[in-house]
C-alpha cells in the first residue's frame, strides 16, 4: 500500500521536478545572455562595429526567448485537468511559435539597418580591436550554453528546449560571422562589417523558420515520423491476439506524443479478451516509446475499413424483442440459457446456448436451426443463427 502511494506522489511531483530542471538551466543561459548583450552594445558602439552591436541586439533577444521558456515551461508542466484533459504540453508548443515570429522580425530589422548603411557608405562603421576579442568571448560562452541546455533538452525530452538551446549556438555561430566581418574591415575592407550584419539577420531568421514552422505543424496535429509510426505499427503486431492493425494515428503535445489505433481480433472473442488485448497494446506502446504517454485503442472484430458498417442496427433490447416476434411460435425457445448477438459485416448473426439436456441429435438440431434461419430470412439486419449445447 505504501509503495502504491509512493508512486502517485512521484507522478505528481514529476511535472514540479521537470519545470525545476527547465528554469534552471534557463535562468543561467539569461544570465550569460545578459551578460554577453551588454557588452556586445557596449563594445560594439566604442569599437564602431556595427555587426557587433548588431550581434549583441541577437543576445538580447535570446533574453526574450529566455523569458518565454521559463513561462512555457512553467505553465506546460502542470498536470492534466478538466479544462486540458490532454495536459498542457501545447504551452511549450505555442511558445516555440512566438520565440520563432520574434526572431524572424528581429533579423529583419538588423537587416534593414545593415543594408541602410551598405547604401549610405558615410555610415560605415570601422571597429577595433576589442571588437574581435568580445566577439570571440561570445563564441566560448554561446557552445557552452547550447551543449549544457541540449543535454538537459535530451534529458527532459524538451522540444522547446533543445530549440532554446539551437538558438543559443545560432548566436555562436553568428559570433564567427561578426568576428570574420570584424577581421575583415580591420584590414580595409569596410564594406565586410556590414555584410556580416545581413548574414547574421539571415541565420536568425532561419532559425526563427525551422522553429516556428515545426511547432505550427504540431499545432495542426502532424504526425509523428514515418519511420516512429512504423515502429510503433511493429511493435503492436507483436502482441498475441493482434491480427492486424489500422486507423493508426499519432500527434505531439510539447514533449509527449498520442496515439489511437484500431487493431482487429478474432471476432469470436470475449469482450474481456478483447479488452486484455487493448491493454497490453498501450502498455507496450507506453513501455517501448518513451514520448507515447496516451493511448487509445479501438478493438475491432473485423476490418471496418473493408466490411459493411453496422451502423444503424438494432441494439441488443430491441433486437431481443424482434427475435421473440419472429420466433415467436417455435418450441424449445425459452429454454436457451444464453443469447449472443454478433454484429459483423452489417448483420446482426444470433447464437443460441441450450442446455445439454435439450439435444436429441443431429438430424433435429438442423431441423430447429433450419427453422430458426427461415424465420431470420424475413428480418433484412438478421444475419445468421448458430445452436450451441452447453
Amino acid at each position: 500500500m505504501g509503495g502504491h502511494h509512493h508512486d502517485i506522489s512521484s507522478d505528481l511531483s514529476a511535472g514540479d521536478a521537470r519545470y525545476e530542471v527547465a528554469r534552471r538551466v534557463t535562468l543561467v543561459g539569461s544570465v550569460v545572455d545578459l551578460a554577453l548583450g551588454v557588452a556586445k552594445v557596449i563594445v560594439g558602439y566604442l569599437a564602431n562595429s556595427q555587426a557587433l552591436i548588431a550581434d549583441g541586439i541577437h543576445s538580447f533577444s535570446d533574453l526574450f526567448t529566455d523569458a518565454l521558456v521559463l513561462f512555457a515551461a512553467k505553465h506546460g508542466s502542470k498536470d492534466a485537468d478538466e479544462e486540458h484533459p490532454y495536459g498542457h504540453g501545447r504551452f511549450e508548443t505555442i511558445a516555440t511559435v512566438i520565440l520563432g515570429v520574434a526572431l524572424i522580425l528581429v533579423a529583419l530589422g538588423i537587416a534593414w539597418d545593415a543594408v541602410a548603411r551598405l547604401f549610405h557608405p558615410e555610415e560605415l562603421l570601422t571597429p577595433g580591436m576589442i571588437a574581435l576579442a568580445v566577439a570571440l568571448l561570445s563564441v566560448i560562452m554561446k557552445e557552452w550554453i547550447y551543449h549544457y541546455t541540449m543535454r538537459v533538452a535530451r534529458q527532459l525530452r524538451s522540444k522547446m528546449l533543445e530549440a532554446n538551446a539551437w538558438h543559443s549556438r545560432s548566436d555562436a555561430i553568428s559570433s564567427i560571422v561578426v568576428f570574420i566581418g570584424v577581421g575583415g574591415t580591420m584590414l580595409g575592407l569596410d564594406y565586410l562589417d556590414a555584410i556580416a550584419a545581413v548574414i547574421v539577420a539571415l541565420m536568425v531568421a532561419k532559425i526563427g523558420w525551422e522553429l516556428g514552422w515545426h511547432s505550427v505543424q504540431e499545432l495542426a496535429d502532424v504526425s509523428l515520423e514515418a519511420e516512429r509510426v512504423d515502429a510503433i505499427e511493429r511493435a503492436i503486431n507483436e502482441i498475441d491476439g493482434v491480427r492486424e492493425v489500422h486507423m493508426l494515428r499519432s500527434r505531439r503535445m510539447g514533449q509527449d506524443a498520442l496515439v489511437d489505433v484500431h487493431v482487429l481480433v478474432r471476432s469470436w472473442l470475449s469482450v474481456s479478451e478483447g479488452h486484455m488485448i487493448a491493454v497490453a497494446v498501450e502498455e507496450r506502446l507506453k513501455r517501448d516509446f518513451e514520448e507515447i504517454n496516451d493511448v487509445t485503442v479501438h478493438i475491432d472484430p473485423e476490418d471496418d475499413e473493408e466490411a459493411p458498417p453496422c451502423s444503424g442496427l438494432p441494439l441488443r433490447t430491441e433486437a431481443l424483442r424482434e427475435l421473440d416476434e419472429l420466433w415467436a411460435g417455435i418450441q424449445c425457445l425459452g429454454q436457451q440459457r444464453r443469447i449472443l448477438l454478433h454484429y459483423l459485416s452489417g448483420h446482426i448473426h444470433v447464437q443460441l446456448i441450450f442446455p445439454v439436456s435439450c439435444y436429441q441429435d443431429e438430424e433435429m438440431l438442423e431441423g430447429m436451426r433450419a427453422e430458426l434461419q427461415a424465420c431470420l430470412d424475413e428480418a433484412p439486419h438478421f444475419g445468421r443463427v448458430e445452436i450451441l449445447f452447453g
